[in-house]
């Protein structure tokens, strides 16, 4: 058969290209078992997530201003508990001289951290064991001033005889003492030094809204400095640490170690300062109290200026309008604060308040409850002159008061001991009372209160003295009924009872007995 010439030539170049190819391939798969290596054919797996926002650029600028805050205590060495110690002796005199198992012993026994008190728990000083204070503990403070002011918790230095403030690099700096108090369990250190330092200032906490993220440094465990970052819970809590409860709650986790610690906003500035948590177990749970920074801004400057602080006193007791009360006096709220009794000598007696006043405003802010009201008087200084609003006999009436210096140690009553009731038992069956009159002649004494009745509900108890039904003096039974039957017709439907118990005084609102 025969092949044309050219045909010829275009079959041979496509097998020689075929042949090149091959032998490419070949030296490639010989290359790559030679060198023991497989090509790449594909990336690994990157996802290219959103950018969140994070807590790194404040903390890296707040945390040089945060200090650990190490406490000596004023306290004597010798054991109470039995043990043959002598004065100065840590108990571990007879353990072999190894430093680990010294320093377990000593962290075991609760030296050189933080107690704490269960429940809302503030981290005191005290040794869980025998209830005394420590050699030494520690808290959280932050400067306040490029000068060495800085701020902390009373709690922490109230019973220290020494203060050393822990730099964030480590450094150790003696500080001084400058005030303390007690009531906002606040207090101010000073730290003397060449050298500037960095410091943080107070934000306007009114602008804090619940769900706000916040930013929480400390020293807790004495682990050094730590960040931790949550919400806004709450606001204006009241955990029964004293008469200013004004705190905020964050579940940012706080524990031993972090009070006096500052909690910062996103623009760096303090909005709290670390105080107590609520604790059953000891450590954190998620709920923290902040004493907000519009409290300890006016404190801490006080505290620079004078050491201590100055508040205006009222010179009255108060309780809180129940709904009942607020009908009972034909308030149209249950705003406002009761007062029970004006104390003798008080600037509230001496400008003309009197118990049965309910107390809505001063200088025209509102009054919410007595907690508010004790607050807003404590914002005062002593012999300022406050215009106060109350409610007496159905109607609003401002008195100008000049307020004196808030004592030291406020009046308690007494509740341990109950007035005899004499002979001569009267019934106030409306309200399910018996009474009988005092030996002075003013007010009934409660001899017998129905378990059943409304009376009983709201504490009325046998050995109280009911002086007054709607601001007016009983001194019989026909008192009571009349005071009721006005209450009536005025269309009300309790009246409320001023009671005395020793040298107590309250109010309590009864519903008026049927028929």
């Amino acid at each position: 058969m025969n092949i044309a010439p050219n045909s010829y030539s275009r079959t041979r170049k496509r097998l020689m290209t075929a042949a090149a190819s091959l032998a490419i391939a070949g030296a490639v798969g010989i290359g790559a078992l030679t060198s023991g290596t497989v090509p790449v054919l594909a990336e690994a797996v990157r996802v290219d997530a959103p950018q969140v926002p994070g807590f790194a650029d404040i903390v890296e600028r707040v945390s040089p201003a945060v200090v650990s805050v190490k406490v000596k205590a004023k306290i004597d060495q010798t054991a109470d508990n039995g043990s043959d110690q002598s004065q100065g002796s840590d108990g571990m005199d007879n353990l072999p001289d190894n430093p680990q198992l010294r320093r377990f012993f000593k962290e075991f026994r609760g030296f050189g951290d933080q107690g704490g008190q269960g429940g809302n728990r503030r981290f005191g000083d005290r040794d869980r064991n025998n209830d005394q204070p420590r050699p030494e503990a520690q808290g959280s403070g932050f400067f306040i001033s490029d000068d060495g002011y800085l701020v902390t918790n009373n709690h922490v230095v109230s019973e220290g005889s020494s203060f050393t403030v822990v730099m964030n690099d480590g450094k150790e700096l003696d500080a001084k003492l400058v005030g303390t108090d007690p009531r906002t369990d606040l207090a101010v250190l000073k730290v003397d030094s060449d050298g500037k330092f960095t410091y943080v200032n107070f934000a306007d906490d009114s602008k804090v809204r619940v769900g706000d993220w916040v930013v929480a440094v400390g020293n807790p465990f004495g682990l050094g400095g730590t960040v931790t970052a949550g919400i806004v819970s709450a606001r204006g809590r009241d955990i029964g640490a004293g008469p200013y409860d004004d705190f905020l709650q964050i579940d940012a986790s706080v524990n031993r170690g972090s009070s006096g610690g500052p909690t910062f906003n996103l623009n760096g500035q303090v909005v709290g300062i670390n105080t107590a948590i609520f604790s059953p177990s000891g450590g954190s749970v998620g709920i923290a109290f902040d004493i907000p920074a519009s409290t300890a801004k006016g404190v801490v400057q006080e505290l620079m200026k004078n050491g201590s602080v100055q508040r205006g006193w009222l010179g009255v007791e108060i309780q809180p309008v129940t709904s009942d009360i607020a009908e009972s006096l034909g308030l149209k709220s249950d705003k406002g604060a009761l007062v029970s009794s004006a104390q003798d000598g008080g600037p509230g007696k001496k400008a003309g308040i009197s118990a049965g006043d309910v107390i809505t405003q001063v200088d025209g802010k509102g009054v919410g409850s007595p907690k508010e009201l004790a607050r807003l008087i404590g914002t005062y200084s002593p012999g300022k002159p406050v215009d106060v609003t109350v409610w007496r006999d159905g109607k609003s009436q401002t008195i100008k008061i000049d307020l004196g210096k808030l004592p030291n140690t406020d009046k308690q009553a007494s509740a341990d001991q109950q007035p005899a009731a004499p002979a001569g038992h009267d019934s106030l069956a409306d309200l399910g009372l018996t009474v009988t009159k005092s030996d002075n002649g003013k007010g009934l004494v409660v001899t017998d209160v129905d378990p059943d009745s409304d009376a009983a509900d709201r504490g009325i108890q046998p050995g109280d003295v009911i002086t007054a039904v709607n601001s007016a003096a009983v001194t019989n039974t026909d008192d009571v009924s009349k005071a009721m039957a006005d209450a009536v017709k005025s269309g009300r439907k309790s009246v409320l009872m001023q009671i005395t118990h020793d040298d107590s005084n309250r109010f309590v609102a009864l519903p008026v007995g049927k028929g």
